[in-house]
């Protein structure tokens, strides 16, 4: 395999995605070890090294005795073609052996359409791509990340999914599997038994009936699973495992940064959220831990940039103490200290000042709503002056560069709401002339618009897609009432978005649809160069599903959900509470001026949330 290989690589883009031997990776002796994970991210190398789950997880299994995890990545296409023609199955980076050859096959899964990228890696490994065609206890198919918190149609292809955070049922999983595996169990002993770890969910074990007008009529366990399965988190986030001796990518990834999480969850509750929903309850880390891990991350990566990170970090109650006490350390050795997910209505001048020591970076700020109607019907909780004052601040300090994101096709949206856009956008810019302190280099205004998806697990899941048509008509809109024409504007492909909805409010029916659209040459969707609207509408014409089903035709109050045996910790009383106030343009209190019943605190020892 390694001649075929060299002979491979040479013909191939970016060559050092496939080949291994970064400095940090873990190597083991594989004849010492008893078990031996592929870890596997279902996109390119420059974007698997830049999840920080991936490296957690990564560490988390190798800290353990006597297992080996090794990394696994889809190749771009001309290297997967290049395989296929070769003969060269997918393999690992650490020792390179064929992914066939190792026991679990784990996947993290955090975005909707790296779903064919899944199917494919399994084909190209040579495992059998149904989960009912694989016997014994060889490849073990699990999954866990973001998406999984509607497992349903990925189904047909993981034996078992992991939902929620992975730090502690990760070790719990592999050691019931060097159990069975010690012990001889047959695949379905383990599988009811893997079923009773909390957090985690076999598809085998749960039966699927449907009405005849399509909706799901029941979901019924068997052989003793849980009627629901509820997510883990981690409790203490300052004692939890957090890798900051991490591998060092040969070459360039996406956030090739060190990268900090200074807390999980979010105090916001913003209705089209996904994830400030299922991170729910929130849990910081300490200052003191985070410096210390700051440091020792930076110094053994050797990276010139370090980022704070959480689903809102300036919303981290320690974030004035921590940003001091890194700037201490970062200024003076030109360590650029950048801190994403900032909020319009808490950033401050003294902020702006310990941000721009080192260097300016551009300013991102999602309002995603035009007009204070819409951003109070999805529960921003920001005004259009807090907006025009904190652009006031960051334009006298010097900035000059802004992006601004927005969503079209929120739930109530009208019109008005879309030019909306437009007049804020106008009132930035002369903003910027009324108080920009650099006005040589002029402004720029950077606006992006996404086309919203109904997520699960939200207030707003229930909710109707619109057409990508009419998303279209907005857009444009939009786009002919720009206040200036150097306002740079973009938006989200409309067909992608749609496809998007599908899969993420989908049910078992779609797993021939994903194998028939893997089957057509679906693969790497996430990508321009890749994305094939029109295979997928052949596949769904094959397998004779309707995407409408899933997107236009939104869900019943009372419908039983494809996601319904997966709890998040959020009662389904608190997200219908919440779109019935998103319906009155009506505001919920953050969750640390109030605690609005959510129900998220009870997964909590003690039961009381840290927000």
């Amino acid at each position: 395999m390694t001649e075929k290989l060299e002979r491979i690589l040479p013909t191939v883009q970016k060559p050092a995605r496939y080949v291994g031997g970064e400095y940090g990776q873990t190597m083991k002796d594989k004849r010492s070890v008893e078990l031996r994970v592929a870890f596997c991210f279902p996109d390119t190398y420059e974007i698997g090294m830049s999840n920080l789950g991936m490296r957690i997880l990564y560490a988390v299994m190798n800290r353990m005795e006597g297992v080996w995890c090794e990394r696994v990545f889809a190749p771009w296409g001309d290297m997967e073609d290049a395989m296929r023609a070769n003969g060269l199955p997918l393999y690992a980076l650490e020792s390179g052996d064929p992914v066939s050859e190792f026991d679990l096959i784990a996947f993290t899964i955090g975005y909707e359409m790296s779903y064919t990228n899944v199917l494919n890696m399994l084909r190209l490994s040579g495992v059998p791509l149904h989960a009912a065609d694989r016997t014994g206890l060889e490849h073990m198919v699990f999954a866990g990340g973001a998406c999984v918190y509607n497992p349903e149609p990925l189904a047909d292809f993981i034996d078992f999914f992991s939902v929620g955070e992975g730090e502690e049922s990760t070790p719990e999983i592999l050691e019931l599997y060097r159990r069975a595996k010690r012990e001889g169990w047959s695949r379905s002993e383990f599988l009811r038994a893997v079923a009773q770890i909390e957090g985690v969910y076999v598809p085998s074990l749960y039966r699927h009936e449907w009405n005849a007008d399509g909706t799901l009529a029941s979901v019924t366990p068997l052989d003793g699973a849980p009627a629901r399965v509820t997510k883990r988190i981690v409790q203490d986030l300052d004692t939890a495992l957090y890798p900051t001796d991490g591998i060092v990518p040969n070459t360039e990834i996406v956030h090739d940064r060190s990268n900090l999480e200074v807390m999980r969850g979010c105090i916001r509750g913003c209705r089209f959220c996904q994830a400030g929903y299922t991170y729910r309850p929130v849990r910081p880390r300490s200052p003191e831990t985070l410096r210390r891990q700051a440091i020792e991350s930076l110094e053994n990566s050797g990276c010139h940039e370090i980022t704070l990170s959480s689903l809102s970090t300036s919303d981290y109650r320690g974030l004035p103490e921590l940003a001091d006490a890194m700037l201490d350390y970062c200024a003076p050795r030109k360590i650029n200290l950048s801190l994403p997910s900032l909020r319009a209505d808490n950033f401050s001048r003294d902020l702006m000042l310990r941000l721009q020591q080192v260097r300016k970076s551009g300013l991102t700020f999602a309002p995603e709503a035009g007009t204070q109607r819409l951003r109070d019907a999805i529960n921003k909780n920001v005004t259009e002056q807090e907006i025009l004052d904190t652009c006031a601040i960051a334009f006298e300090g010097g900035w000059n560069n802004v992006k601004l994101y927005f969503m079209l096709g929120l739930p109530t949206e009208t019109d008005e709401d879309v030019l909306g856009i437009a007049k804020l956008v106008y009132e930035i810019l002369k903003t910027w002339r009324e108080h920009a302190s650099n006005k040589k280099r002029g402004v720029r205004i950077h606006v992006a618009t996404a086309f919203f998806v109904p997520k699960p697990f939200t207030p707003f899941q229930w909710e109707k897609q619109i057409t990508p048509e009419e998303y279209l008509r907005r857009a444009r809109l939009l786009k002919d009432n720009m206040p200036s024409k150097s306002i740079e504007y973009n938006w989200h492909a409309a067909d992608l978005s749609r496809l998007e909805a599908v899969l993420a409010r989908g049910d078992r029916r779609l797993g021939p649809v994903l194998e028939e659209a893997v089957r057509r040459g679906a693969r790497l969707d996430g990508w321009d160069e890749y994305f094939s609207y029109q295979t997928w509408l052949d596949a769904f014409a094959a397998c004779g599903v309707d995407p409408e089903f899933y997107t236009t035709r939104g869900f019943g109050l009372d419908e039983l959900l494809p996601w319904d045996t997966i709890s998040d910790g959020v009662s389904t009383g608190c997200l219908l509470r919440e779109r019935e106030r998103a319906y009155r343009s009506e505001t919920t209190p953050d969750c640390r001026t109030a605690c609005n019943g959510c129900g998220a605190n009870r997964l909590l020892k003690g039961g009381r949330c840290d927000a």
